[in-house]
């Protein structure tokens, strides 16, 4: 049996741009996905804090030390900047592998800098 479980997640990053016309997905810079073991192209789920709104997209990959987080495409109606969320994605594995499986889990601070 396989099941869903939080590979990765970026424990509230603030939104520092939000663009409407744009294809869609989320732009994130590359220290905190490399920090989060996110990968350009992976599916995420994104969580607004300020308003409750969940939503689901793809992340680009932004420039490195940029702390960019940038809801593009549809998914800007969703946020406005300065909201904090959560990212977050999910993997599916066999039972038995999920439960030895440690999420990756960071904790940005309020400038979106990566902190140990």
């Amino acid at each position: 049996m396989f099941i869903e479980v939080v590979k990765s997640k970026i424990h509230r990053v603030k939104v520092t741009q939000a663009e409407l016309h744009y294809v869609g997905s989320i732009t994130i810079d590359e220290d905190l996905l490399d920090a989060a073991n996110i990968i350009d192209g992976e599916k995420v789920q994104i969580v607004n804090i300020n308003n409750g709104e969940r939503l689901e997209t793809y992340v680009i990959k932004g420039e490195r030390g940029s702390r960019q987080v940038c809801l593009n495409g549809p998914a800007a109606r969703k946020v406005q900047v300065g909201d904090v969320i959560i990212i977050i994605s999910y993997a599916s594995m066999e039972f038995e592998e999920a439960r030895q499986f440690k999420p990756t889990l960071i904790f940005p601070n309020e400038r979106n800098e990566v902190i140990d």
